[in-house]
């Protein structure tokens, strides 16, 4: 498959994961979301800290309960904050919904000292957003890069895991050679699923 086609197939599946999240109820999303936050808590309790998490946006999975509820549980959290230009993301402790402020492409960034694009390295847990992921841990973002750019600097042996609803994990998806692969997803029906984390040509 040509780079173009995809880039094409990449594009389709894009379309019809964002139709799919914007279609759930309110109340569905509401019920997946607590899951998300109580199997997030209970996966960090298994690494410890600092849990590199995000905010989600709009129909994606999970809430701000989440990034709460690992704070509440004693973990440090980390934010990313969206860099100008195509640089890796930097990142700001979490310290409550008091600590965000509005950030770009929808963001709510922590306002605190930044730490840096390697203060991901320091984590022991790195919880992503994404569209979709398939078995072998391909991950599907929104196609800016910022995760691709950052995730080689998570240290060795780190999970790696996307935030998803079930449905969102699937047999296989269209993969590019500078896509950054996942370890694991965490889903509101079936918890924390291990993914193969083999990269595709």
């Amino acid at each position: 498959m040509t780079g173009r086609a995809v880039l094409a197939e990449k594009n389709r599946w894009r379309t019809a994961v964002v139709a799919a999240r914007r279609a759930l109820p309110a109340t569905e999303r509401a019920a997946r979301a607590t899951a998300l936050a109580a199997a997030a808590v209970d996966l960090a309790a298994t690494t410890g800290g600092p849990v590199c998490a995000y905010v989600p946006v709009g129909s994606e999975p999970g809430s701000l309960d989440l990034v709460a509820a690992l704070h509440d549980a004693g973990h440090e959290v980390l934010l990313p904050v969206v860099l100008p230009g195509r640089e890796p993301l930097d990142w700001a402790a979490y310290t409550g919904p008091d600590s965000l402020a509005a950030g770009p492409l929808g963001l709510r960034e922590p306002a605190g000292p930044r730490l840096g694009p390697d203060a991901v390295g320091r984590a022991r847990l790195v919880l992503v957003p994404g569209l979709a992921a398939d078995r072998s841990g391909v991950r599907l973002g929104r196609g800016a890069g910022h995760y691709d750019r950052s995730l080689p600097l998570v240290g060795p042996d780190v999970p790696i895991v996307i935030v998803l609803n079930d449905d969102e994990l699937v047999e296989r998806l269209p993969a590019e050679p500078h896509d950054r692969p996942v370890t694991g997803a965490l889903l509101p029906g079936a918890g924390l699923v291990t993914l193969g984390n083999n990269r595709r040509p």
